[in-house]
């Protein structure tokens, strides 16, 4: 287990890179974190770090597709700081992007605090401290040159390759009653049309964000009043150039859309 002074110094080496838009082999041995507890206690500092401040949550690997892309066997939390947040419609630079993808997502905000207990918050539990709904664009990145070889503790410790993140605005429409494993979200991108699947995040897009829930309950921290929860890609990555316009369209849910500068 990595000692504080570990902890922190390994924290100043990924958001010197992460500032700089530089990339890395790995963290230095002794800092390097050797399980899942060690890489969020790195993460937790990037916070205090951070320019910005805490806007919300992102769930990375939520997907086989997603959990292939980074080489790891299940999902990832990182921390979404507002001064990554583009706003709908905007522009995302491609400065320091290596991984180059854009994900459409299904995202909540919170309503009501959810805050740690002895016991797991049940799914519909956290649906019922949910405030909305909204269409979103996360484009990821790694602080690692080969982030498919960085494995699980040094992702997370990389924010769960947390980047950039687009937020579309809330549903008009009554989402509670839809069944967002069907949801088929069309993206538009350099003329091509895809199909996204609701199922493709986690089975459903609410047991992804109960499983945000408690990985942060199981950390001791609340996921409160304000926060949103983006839920991982519906859709395998899509390679993202400058000069790109990507839009997904959520049907009834919504639309959102960024381009690439």
């Amino acid at each position: 287990m990595l000692d504080r002074e570990q902890v922190t110094a390994a924290s100043r080496a990924l958001v010197q890179h992460w500032r700089d838009g530089s990339k890395f082999d790995a963290l230095e041995t002794r800092l390097r974190p050797q399980s899942r507890a060690d890489g969020y206690a790195v993460q937790a500092v990037l916070e205090s770090q951070s320019l910005g401040k805490l806007f919300g949550w992102k769930i990375a690997a939520t997907s086989e597709a997603g959990q292939k892309h980074i080489n790891v066997a299940g999902p990832l939390a990182g921390r979404i700081m507002s001064d990554t947040v583009i706003a709908d419609g905007g522009t995302a630079s491609m400065k320091g992007n290596a991984m180059r993808v854009g994900e459409p997502e299904f995202c909540f905000r919170m309503g009501h605090d959810l805050a740690p207990r002895p016991t797991p918050y049940s799914v519909d539990e956290v649906l019922a401290a949910v405030d909305t709904l909204h269409p979103a664009i996360e484009i990821p990145d790694s602080r690692f040159t080969d982030f498919a070889s960085a494995g699980e503790a040094q992702l997370i410790a990389d924010n769960a390759c947390a980047h950039l993140f687009v937020l579309g605005a809330a549903t008009s429409a009554n989402w509670r009653a839809m069944d967002l494993v069907e949801e088929r979200p069309q993206i538009t991108l350099r003329g091509e049309r895809y199909l996204g699947h609701g199922k493709n995040v986690l089975g459903d897009p609410r047991i992804a964000l109960a499983w945000l829930a408690n990985e942060l309950r199981g950390l001791g921290i609340t996921l409160r009043t304000g926060e949103v929860v983006t839920t991982g890609t519906c859709h395998p990555p899509l390679p993202i150039h400058a000069g790109d316009h990507f839009a997904a369209d959520f049907g009834a849910l919504g639309k959102v859309s960024v381009r690439f500068a």
